[in-house]
This record gives C-alpha cells, sequence and structure tokens, in this order.
C-alpha cells in the first residue's frame, strides 16, 4: 500500500471513530433514559400512591358524613344522583349506545401454530398477542414468551361524535356485539357496535391457521359501516386511533432502544422510511406502518394509501421493562352511505423470509423493508445476494457458527482477484523503489514538485502501475464491510442461537462481567469483540510493514499509531455491545485475510515480477488521450509556476 491508500484507511478509521462516538453517546442517552424512566416510575408509583391514600381518606370522610343522614335524605340523594348520571349517558351516549354498554364484557382467545390472540368485545379489538415460537430475555434468562400486546395497554378505535356539540368518543370504550364461528378452515371474529338512527359499525377479524408463517402471523382486519359516516367527527375521514405499549425483549437494551422506531412504507419507494425522532409526524401515501421492535414489529397494512399522524415516546409509566409507546392516528377517506375497508394486522418477528411473503388481497406488501438491511448499494446487496447465500448455507443444519464460516469463506473467495491484484499492485510499487528514491533526489526542492510528478507519472506508465491499485480492495470490501454490519444485528436468526461460549449470537458474549461501567466501553467483556481487536490490530501491523517497505512516509509514527494502535482499539471499544455473531464474522475474516495475504506474498518473486515491468517499460506503446491531456497540464502549470518565480526575483 502507498500513502493514498494509507490515507483512505485513515479516513475509514475516521469513520469508524465518528460514528461510534455518535452511537456510543446514543447509548448512553439511552442508559440514561432508561434510569431515569425506572426513577420517575417509583416517584409515579409514590405519586399516586400518596393521591390513593389521600382519596381513601376524602372518600371515608364523605362516607362517614353519609352515614350520618337520616334514611330519608340518602334516599333522596340516590334518586337525583341516578337521575343524573342516567341523563348525562343518554345525551352523551344516545339509547343504543348506553344499552350496548350495559352487556357484559368478555374475551376470546384463538390461536394457531405461531401466536395466540386475545379479542375483547370492549372496543371489539385485539388485547393480547403472544408469539408462541418466541421468548423474551428477562430477568438473565429466555423464560417469557414474547409478548406484542399486553393486556391493558392497546388502545384501537374509530373517533366518533353523536352530534356536533357532543364531546369526542370513541369506539374502544364501548361493548360490542361479538361472535366467533369457523368458516372453511378460518376462525373469524365478527364485532358490531349499532348505534341510533340506523347505523353501526362491524369489525371481522379472520385468523388462519395454515402452518404457513406468512399467512398464520397476518391477521385479517376488515371495518364496514353501515350509515356511520353521520357519527364521524370529520364526516369525510374515518380515523382511526392505534396505539401500543411495547416492553424490553432483548440483553443489550441500547441497541434494542435504538432499533425501536415506527417505520412506514409507500410502495412507491425503494424501502422503508424510519421516523428518526418520537415527535409527531404527519405523511401521506402509506401502505403500512410498523410499530418495529429490533427482531419483531406490529404493522398495519391496507392495498391503499392513507395519511396518519405517527409518533412514539419512551413513556415511564410502563415500569422498569417499558420500552417504547406508540401512537397512529391512521385517516381513511369516508364517503356517506355503506363502506367496507379491507386492512390487515401483521404480528410477528422481523424475519426476511416470512415477510418478503406476507400477502394482502394476494398483493404482497413488501413487509421485509421494515428490516434495517441498509440504503442503495448497502442494502441491494444484502436483500440480494447476503441473505439468499445466508438461507442456502443454513438449510443444511450446519449451525451458524459454521454458517457464518462459511459465509465468509465466499466473500472471501470473491474479492480474491481483486485481493491479489492489489498485492501485486503493491509489489510493483515495491520493485520500482529504487527508481522513485531517484527521482526523489534528482527533484528534493518544494519548487520543483510538478517537475518530480511528471517524472513520477512517466515512470507509472512506462511499468504500467497504477499508484492507486492498493486503494481497489478497500474500496470493493467497503460495501461488503457495512452490509455485514447492518445484515448480522437484524437477523433474527442468530437470536437465542449459541456459539462456543456465546450463549446468543444475536448479542454481545460477556465472558467477564466488570464491577463498574466503563465510560464507551461498558460493564463486560465480549470475547469475540477483543479476538476481533486482536486480529484487526495483527492485520493493520502486517499491512503497515508492507507499506513502510514499499514507500517511507514523512510522519510516519503517526500513521503507524493510527493504523496499528488506534483503529483496533476503537473498534474493541464499540463492538463490545455488539452482536456476537458480527463480531465472529470480522474476527474470522481479519484471520482469512491475513492468511491470504501471507500465502500471496510467499508465492510473489519480486524479481520476476521486475523483469515483468521491465519487458512492459520495452514496448512502445502511444499515450492515451488522458494522459497526454494530464501531462500538457502539468507543463502549463510549471511554466505559469516558472515564471511567477521569475517575476519574484525581479
Amino acid at each position: 500500500m502507498d500513502k493514498k491508500t494509507i490515507i483512505g484507511i485513515v479516513l475509514m478509521v475516521l469513520v469508524f471513530v465518528g460514528y461510534s462516538f455518535y452511537m456510543t453517546g446514543e447509548s448512553k442517552k439511552a442508559e440514561e433514559i432508561r434510569e431515569k424512566n425506572i426513577e420517575e416510575y417509583n416517584k409515579y408509583a409514590a405519586e399516586q400512591q400518596a393521591i390513593a391514600e389521600a382519596e381513601a381518606q376524602a372518600v371515608a370522610a364523605e362516607q362517614a358524613a353519609y352515614d350520618a343522614l337520616p334514611e330519608e335524605e340518602k334516599q333522596r340523594i340516590e334518586e337525583e344522583k341516578r337521575a343524573t348520571e342516567l341523563a348525562l349517558q343518554k345525551y352523551t351516549y344516545g339509547e343504543t349506545l348506553l344499552e350496548n354498554n350495559s352487556h357484559a364484557q368478555k374475551l376470546d382467545t384463538l390461536a394457531n401454530d405461531y401466536i395466540s390472540v386475545v379479542f375483547d368485545n370492549k372496543g371489539g379489538k385485539i388485547v393480547d398477542v403472544t408469539l408462541k415460537q418466541h421468548t423474551r430475555y428477562a430477568r438473565e434468562d429466555r423464560n417469557e414468551p414474547v409478548k406484542l400486546i399486553k393486556p391493558n395497554t392497546a388502545f384501537f378505535g374509530l373517533n366518533m361524535r353523536r352530534n356536533a356539540n357532543a364531546e369526542l368518543l370513541n369506539t374502544n370504550d364501548f361493548i360490542f356485539d361479538s361472535s366467533i364461528e369457523e368458516v372453511d378452515g378460518v376462525n373469524v371474529v365478527t364485532m358490531t357496535l349499532a348505534t341510533d338512527e340506523d347505523a353501526y359499525v362491524q369489525y371481522i377479524y379472520k385468523v388462519y391457521n395454515t402452518g404457513d408463517a406468512s399467512r398464520d402471523y397476518l391477521i385479517d382486519f376488515t371495518i364496514n359501516n353501515h350509515n356511520f359516516a353521520q357519527y364521524l367527527d370529520n364526516r369525510e375521514e374515518l380515523v382511526l386511533r392505534w396505539e401500543n405499549q411495547v416492553d424490553r425483549n432483548e440483553q443489550a437494551y441500547e441497541n434494542e432502544n435504538m432499533s425501536a422506531t415506527i417505520t412506514y412504507y409507500d410502495r412507491g419507494e425503494d424501502e422503508a422510511t424510519e421516523m428518526a425522532s418520537g415527535g409527531e409526524e404527519f405523511h401521506r401515501g402509506m401502505s403500512w406502518v410498523a410499530f418495529k421492535q429490533q427482531y419483531f414489529n406490529s404493522s398495519l397494512i391496507t392495498n391503499k394509501p392513507f395519511s396518519g399522524y405517527l409518533s412514539y415516546s419512551r413513556s415511564f409509566k410502563g415500569g422498569a421493562d417499558f420500552l417504547k409507546d406508540y401512537k397512529a392516528r391512521i385517516i381513511l377517506p369516508q364517503s356517506e352511505g355503506d363502506q367496507s375497508f379491507n386492512l390487515g394486522f401483521y404480528y410477528g418477528p422481523n424475519d426476511y423470509n416470512i415477510l418478503s411473503d406476507v400477502a394482502l388481497d394476494g398483493v404482497y406488501t413488501q413487509l421485509e423493508n421494515v428490516i434495517p438491511m441498509g440504503g442503495w448499494i448497502i442494502g441491494w446487496i444484502n436483500r440480494h445476494i447476503t441473505v439468499h447465500i445466508f438461507n442456502w448455507l443454513n438449510n443444511y443444519g450446519l449451525g451458524l457458527g459454521v454458517v457464518i464460516l462459511l459465509l465468509t469463506i465466499f466473500v472471501k473467495l470473491i474479492i480474491l482477484p481483486l485481493t491479489y491484484k492489489s498485492y501485486m499492485s503493491t509489489a510493483k510499487m515495491r520493485v520500482i523503489r529504487p527508481e522513485i528514491d531517484e527521482i526523489n533526489k534528482k527533484y528534493p526542492k518544494s519548487e520543483d514538485a510538478m517537475k518530480k510528478q511528471q517524472a513520477m507519472m512517466e515512470l507509472y506508465r512506462k511499468a504500467g502501475v497504477s499508484p492507486m491499485g492498493g486503494c481497489l480492495p478497500l474500496l470493493i470490501q467497503m460495501p461488503i464491510l457495512w452490509a455485514m454490519f447492518r445484515f448480522f444485528p437484524s437477523n433474527i436468526a442468530l437470536r437465542g442461537e449459541s456459539f462456543l461460549w456465546a450463549d446468543d449470537l444475536s448479542t454481545y458474549d460477556s465472558v467477564i462481567d466488570l464491577p463498574g461501567n466503563i465510560p464507551f466501553y461498558g460493564d463486560h467483556v465480549s470475547l469475540f469483540a477483543l479476538l476481533m481487536a486482536v486480529a484487526l490490530f495483527g492485520y493493520s501491523f502486517y499491512s503497515y510493514k508492507q507499506t513502510a517497505a514499499t514507500t517511507p512516509q514523512a510522519g510516519s509514527g503517526v500513521m503507524k499509531f493510527m493504523m496499528v494502535y488506534f483503529m483496533p482499539v476503537m473498534m474493541l471499544f464499540f463492538f463490545n455491545n455488539y452482536s456476537s455473531g458480527l463480531c465472529y464474522y470480522y474476527f474470522v475474516s481479519q484471520v482469512l485475510t491475513m492468511i491470504i495475504m501471507y500465502v500471496i506474498r510467499r508465492t510473489v518473486d519480486d524479481a520476476k515480477v521486475r523483469a515483468r515491468l521491465e519487458a512492459y517499460a520495452s514496448r512502445p506503446r502511444k499515450k492515451s488521450k488522458f494522459q497526454q491531456r494530464y501531462e500538457d497540464m502539468l507543463k502549463q502549470h510549471q511554466e505559469q509556476l516558472n515564471r511567477e518565480q521569475r517575476r519574484q526575483r525581479r
């Protein structure tokens, strides 16, 4: 490698360092938020306890005063209270809605091989979704099933008013008439809420049990309404409020917290969009919106574009395990008379193989875009190459440790020709080192920089050497490096899978728990991250020796420090909290690179390289138009510089 290659490496280091500081800052913020959540929750609980005690005392005092009244006075007060409450309820709800709310609340549970779903006739909504094949990391072990909806945390319903002057209501607060039947092997849940004036709204849910994950994780959802527009807050819009709170499911809270966001998708775009902050945003043309976690998501899907207000927050109301509070106000166009809306709920894992097959009414939803595999070329590599190779290897049941090893070897074989070409470029630079030294001696003065540059270019042209050749594998490997950086932390196949000492390849492998938290590092030692840093140090040291043997550099001490010492240490700090599967991949990749470079070095004869360069230089060849224009430009610049120097001497 030459000077330009070293500069490229330093720039890459700076990118990683900058990103490391950014991610470390985000992780620190997330941990501070989590600690604040716990503190505020404890404070909130204490305040609520004090309020409850004060209210209990006030109620007790009122009850004591009430008990002291004569029986006739008590009876009169009770009758007035009942009459007032009934009049208020009739005005607010109407006769029919009021009658509905007198019905009994009931829960119904339906399940298939993948999910268990609980329906509540109050609000006609789903109040509990349990993933039967996935467990969450809780209390140092995976001993609880993942719940994407927990009881008493979900809100779902349509905004409505009985008249323009009445208060805003929501179907979430009313009792629906519910029924369940099986139609052609599909469990159908029908929820109906009737209002006055021959109007009603109806929810129809369909839970499948086909054995196909992409079908069974998806719940078909239809909204039917009859003359319901008169009850809407805005008669031209159906405003659907969908809210949910989610808990922590993973060991690495910081990474999970940063991954949890709202993602939305427009079928006209190439990829989904993640909300960067939790503030409320308005978006149009969405085909689905997902309450996304690191490895799971709850998505509302339609086949017609819709608009909506989206937001999320880190509330403390959910307790210590609380992660995010998601809110969406979905706006569907509404017209007079009967109308029907076909939607779907996906409750399941962020598994690319499953999500890519999810279809609503026969139309693929592109829900796999909820997985953050990178944009542009990085995403293209992951979606069209990495995923398919990984799945192909994983289908043989070799174990994920072996799969990652084979994937790494496959990547190295792909770029092997480029690696060899890069080394040959370095070897050519090494064998023409004497000529480079002669040119440096011939033009030692700074004012002769142009002449030296011309001489260097002529030497490179005659020898057929490209000074940028050593940068080529870095340029090729960078997209692959970043592709793997995005692929492994988002790959649910690694979740809960063990390899060697790592219990879970989707999170860090802690071999030593530290007594405290080291800034920018963490409270544990990840062995795979440590091995990766050691391997990177070995490769950097070997590469620097090759570079120093080829081209001495001014300020090489700084270059050596950056390449050999600083970068491995920064990578160790950066990756200590990351997926052990990713660290394992980088470790194997560095080891294979060192082996490949050593074998090439032992098989390349510098004398033969020198002979080929001399043979190449002896052949007559015509300068390319680019070379001629470049040399003419250098000559013009040199002449201008000479004229300037002559004017200064006068």
